[in-house]
């Protein structure tokens, strides 16, 4: 993903999670803030050491931002996001991955 389409920085992340407009499914959690002057969405990534070791959260880490890439045409785009991997996404795929991701984005209404 290109950096535009990243958020880096701890204040946006406390920013966005104190919104407290969360959704979840098993394997994420993404926490949700509108942000009107967005040309396209913003996404964070999350993956704890709950999850693995770093070789593990790494290859979570992989996994979420190609799928996202994936799905990039079809999410809305004045949001800004934080996506938070739970433990059990190390046992999926990337297409489970996916359709994970598909399934709390559409929770939060976040697809087109």
């Amino acid at each position: 993903m290109k950096k535009a389409y990243r958020i880096k920085k701890e204040k946006e992340f406390q920013k966005i999670i104190e919104n407290k407009q969360s959704f979840a499914n098993r394997n994420f959690i993404v926490y949700v803030y509108e942000s009107p002057e967005n040309v396209h969405f913003r996404v964070g990534l999350s993956v704890g050491k709950k999850v693995g070791n770093a070789v593990m959260r790494n290859r979570v880490k992989r996994l979420m931002r190609t799928s996202l890439y994936d799905m990039k045409e079809m999410v809305q785009s004045n949001y800004n996001i934080v996506l938070i991997a739970r433990p059990q996404v190390i046992n999926l795929s990337l297409d489970e991955v996916k359709k994970n991701i598909q399934h709390v984005f559409k929770l939060a209404n976040l697809m087109k």
